[in-house]
């Protein structure tokens, strides 16, 4: 109703009941009756809307203003105008004025015969009370009924359901039923312009039916909404059905003709599925849905994945990992081409690598997820030039500014820095198995990390690109105090600010919060296994060790014991058998037997006889 503003050339005093929460909680404060008829008392025009989301309540708070307005009508200074904005549902159980045709649109002067949804009788009762009240010619208080249908446009209301499902989910769009009956619709900013008309000239007909030309099925406007938030799938579901269901499920084609003279500027004459784009910026710019897109560039293994997973995470953005959207890419042209065509494509695309992966981001970043939520990108590009590429246009007149396109262009652009000891040493103390997978090896980090440092030292950078766009990157330091990026995700948050879009339900945040949970115990997991596999590797090889220097010193210690064995018997020979051996050796020498053995050997006791020479018992060796 933001038309009622600037009316001319008279200004009018107008309540409207109920215009949003915020006035019917602070402002009105919930008035008694008495208050409130003196303040109706004061207006010029009474305006009650009933046409979608309306209580009981309401209903009989404008049945009372009516009455008592029209028993006050004597006391009135002036003229005053009723207006009662109901809803087509008043029209939905309606028959057709011909059987035989049931496709023939039912006109407004046909509205005696309608018949309402047994849901809206109440609405229908006040309706018939408005119009007999209304009805004198010489009243002092004429009103009118606005039949309204369902109202889209600055946000949305009954078809809320469909774009919020679309835009927070990358998934088709429920569609409750076939969804081939025909739902008659008008644009909140169209039915203004006929509100303010009917102040203004004050209309013969007291019925005005407020529909648009459109004649669009609940399926078509469905499709519409997920191809302009979306790829455009939608899915019949009946799992889950929302509160304004009653209002969908109406079948009902109608012919307004009054509303062509009463609104002469129409911001959606043909409907919402013709002006579906328009609604759609409507919409994001009412709700403050507006994409964020995040650049965060930094050296390799700073943290810039793991940041961004959780930024991705707070704000619901998607995520733009240079790997991610080449495998993305290729697993699209692997379903859709046949390898003839992916050969093909690959040999005479006519363009570098480089070139090819600049348009497969592009293409990524142009997508309708990063459009409507926004994106953060994850350490690409990486040099001037292909920031150039990316994200500058071609400029079709000289100008001193540069031209970029500001929808994929980051606004918020993060450098995530740390020293060189730092970065070694977490690479280092990475699972084997991580950083393989990473590509973190001792010798390709080396290489990445001296890759990165140059590039930053060239004489035109990447930051120089985005300072000359005037779009000034932010330093943030990652260092051993912040294993966990507590701070540096706090003031990145801070500078961002709040999330502008609907933001995780406290289910998807519970979700999400034991899914890090699980993760964090996977990692720490992996970490102890890891570990676990080092220590017994290390005691393995210690054991080996062991084993070999053991069975050495094994053989050492037998020989010392043997040699240790061995001494008494050594003595024993040198002081008790030797010097008696070398004296008889030296007697042998000088005898010079014919048997020296014999001549050596002891006596034994049966040869011992009295015959026994003394030259023998001289020579007889103690043993």
């Amino acid at each position: 109703l933001s038309k009622m503003v600037d009316m001319k050339p008279k200004t009018k005093r107008v309540f409207v009941n109920d215009v949003d929460v915020f006035s019917s909680k602070n402002i009105a404060k919930s008035p008694t009756r008495e208050e409130l008829l003196g303040h109706l008392l004061k207006c010029d025009v009474i305006l009650y809307n009933i046409s979608e989301n309306s209580t009981q309540q309401m209903i009989n708070e404008a049945t009372w203003a009516l009455t008592t307005l029209h028993e006050e009508m004597e006391n009135f200074k002036s003229r005053k105008l009723f207006i009662l904005i109901s809803s087509v549902m008043t029209w939905a159980m309606t028959k057709p004025q011909n059987p035989d045709e049931p496709d023939v649109p039912i006109s407004e002067e046909q509205f005696r015969r309608r018949r309402p949804h047994p849901a809206f009788r109440a609405h229908n009762e006040l309706e018939k009370l408005v119009l007999k009240l209304g009805r004198t010619k010489k009243t002092r208080l004429p009103a009118y009924v606005v039949s309204s249908g369902l109202q889209y446009g600055k946000g949305e209301n009954l078809f809320h359901f469909f774009f919020k499902v679309r835009y927070k989910c990358n998934l088709e769009v429920p569609m409750f039923g076939p969804g081939t009956n025909y739902i008659p619709m008008i644009h909140i900013h169209d039915l203004g312009g006929v509100i303010q008309s009917i102040i203004q000239n004050k209309p013969k007909a007291k019925y005005i039916l407020a529909v648009d030309d459109s004649k669009n099925t609940l399926e078509e406007i469905v499709h519409a909404i997920s191809t302009a938030l979306g790829h455009g799938k939608v899915k019949e579901f009946t799992e889950q059905e929302p509160k304004e269901l009653d209002y969908l499920k109406i079948n009902l084609s109608l012919d307004a003709s009054l509303i062509k003279e009463l609104n002469t500027q129409w911001t959606s004459e043909n409907g919402m599925v013709e002006n579906i784009d328009n609604i759609v910026e409507e919409y994001k710019v009412t709700r403050n849905l507006l994409p964020l897109k995040i650049f965060l560039f930094g050296p390799p293994a700073v943290g810039k994945t793991t940041i961004a997973k959780q930024l991705c995470v707070y704000y619901q953005l998607n995520h733009i990992k240079i790997e991610d959207v080449i495998e993305e890419k290729l697993r699209e042209l692997v379903s859709c081409y046949t390898m003839e065509i992916l050969r093909s494509f690959e040999e005479d695309g006519g363009l570098s690598a480089d070139e090819k992966l600049l348009e497969i981001v592009k293409e990524k970043l142009n997508s309708k997820p990063c459009s409507n939520q926004g994106f953060v990108l994850d350490g690409f590009p990486h040099t001037y030039e292909q920031a150039q590429a990316l994200f500058s246009e071609t400029q079709e007149s000289i100008s001193i500014e540069p031209v970029y396109n500001k929808k994929i262009t980051p606004d918020n652009i993060f450098v995530l820095n740390a020293s060189d000891e730092f970065l070694i040493e977490r690479v280092q103390a990475l699972p084997e198995s991580v950083a393989e997978k990473m590509h973190y090896t001792q010798e390709a980090f080396l290489s990445r990390l001296k890759g990165h440092r140059n590039r930053c030292a060239a004489d035109e950078t990447l930051l120089d690109y985005f300072e000359e766009l005037e779009i000034y990157p932010e330093e943030i330091g990652i260092n051993s105090d912040d294993l966990e990026y507590t701070a540096a995700l706090k003031r990145i948050i801070g500078m961002v600010g709040e999330p502008k879009n609907y933001g995780p339900s406290p289910e998807e945040l519970e979700a999400q919060r034991l899914k890090m949970e699980e993760e964090k115990r996977q990692r720490l997991a992996n970490e102890v296994t890891e570990r676990k596999r080092r220590n017994q590797a290390t005691l393995a090889e210690m054991a080996a060790h062991y084993q070999e220097w053991n069975l050495s010193e094994l053989e050492r210690q037998e020989q010392e014991r043997q040699s240790a064995q061995s001494l008494p018997l050594r003595l024993y020979l040198m002081m008790y058998v030797m010097p008696s051996l070398s004296e008889a050796m030296l007697e042998c020498s000088k005898v010079r037997p014919e048997d020296p053995v014999d001549f050596l050997l002891p006596v034994p006791p049966r040869h011992r006889d009295n015959t026994q020479t003394s030259d023998v018992k001289k020579l007889k060796l103690n043993t």
